[in-house]
């Protein structure tokens, strides 16, 4: 393995504050956006996320209000997601200071928006956010948070969204979503293999095995995290000391 992998740290945002829960529900309140950015880019993440998980129009103008507030103080790059419903709205996130716009349930009601994104603004700039559920011997896209089944195929939509203009694919499993007990490793080595870009995994780092699963077993470009930071379970130190024992090229934490 010749590329540095990723650590990325998720930040779902409610209301203007950081909230985290287990299967997309129970949320609890975690602390204040712009400062969990900040700390979490000093211990040495590599990429943050934003979801806006309510994603009204009033919440979406809060978390651009918050990106653009976040995107002065932070050096690493910033991903929005959530609320984003077309092309302007892509142009409006990366002009609060978003380096990449991930969008979900607007590319399965119209999967032109990933072409119409890549073309004005890149290719790099457009995420296909993929919530999936196993079913049978597959998984299912969910959309809205997870709370809307649709008719695709999670691995067949993932060629889809490539194929339209997105440049990277955000992957959670539903199924593992704040459980802690691993990464869906199938499901994101199907993902991976059926696609020529860059793959997150997402939905269960319980610990570091966990994270060094999703890059060497589940063959993930980057791995997400989130609720095991929040609560103090781990550290981004740790997280890369563990990587970097399993062999996986990271970016060094700044002492």
């Amino acid at each position: 393995m010749s590329l540095t992998r990723r650590l990325i740290v998720c930040l779902d945002v409610q209301a203007g504050r950081v909230v985290k829960g287990t299967g997309f529900v129970g949320l609890r309140d975690v602390g204040d956006p712009v400062e969990l950015a900040e700390r979490y880019e000093r211990e040495g993440a590599d990429e943050l996320v934003f979801l806006d998980i309510t994603a009204t129009h009033e919440e979406r103008a809060t978390l651009f209000e918050l990106a653009r507030r976040t995107a002065e103080r932070l050096f690493i790059p910033l991903t929005i997601g959530g609320g984003i419903r077309t092309v302007e709205d892509i142009g409006l996130a990366l002009r609060a200071g978003a380096d990449k716009v991930a969008v979900n349930s607007a590319g399965v009601r119209d999967p032109s928006i990933f072409t119409a994104g890549a073309e004005r603004f890149g290719t790099q700039c457009v995420v296909a956010s993929i919530d999936a559920k196993r079913e049978g011997t597959g998984w299912r896209v969910y959309t809205a948070g997870g709370r809307t089944a649709t008719a695709l195929d999670a691995v067949a939509w993932a060629r889809e969204v490539v194929a339209r203009g997105a440049g990277e694919i955000l992957l959670t499993s539903i199924d593992r979503d704040g459980a802690r007990d691993g990464y869906d490793l199938e499901l994101t080595r199907a993902i991976v293999h059926a696609v020529s870009v860059p793959v997150i995994a997402s939905g269960g780092a319980g610990n570091a095995s966990h994270v060094c699963d999703a890059i060497l077993a589940g063959e993930a470009d980057a791995a997400l995290v989130a609720g095991i930071l929040h609560d103090g379970v781990t550290s981004i130190a740790a997280l890369k000391g563990a990587m970097r024992d399993a062999t996986i090229p990271v970016r060094q934490v700044a002492a």
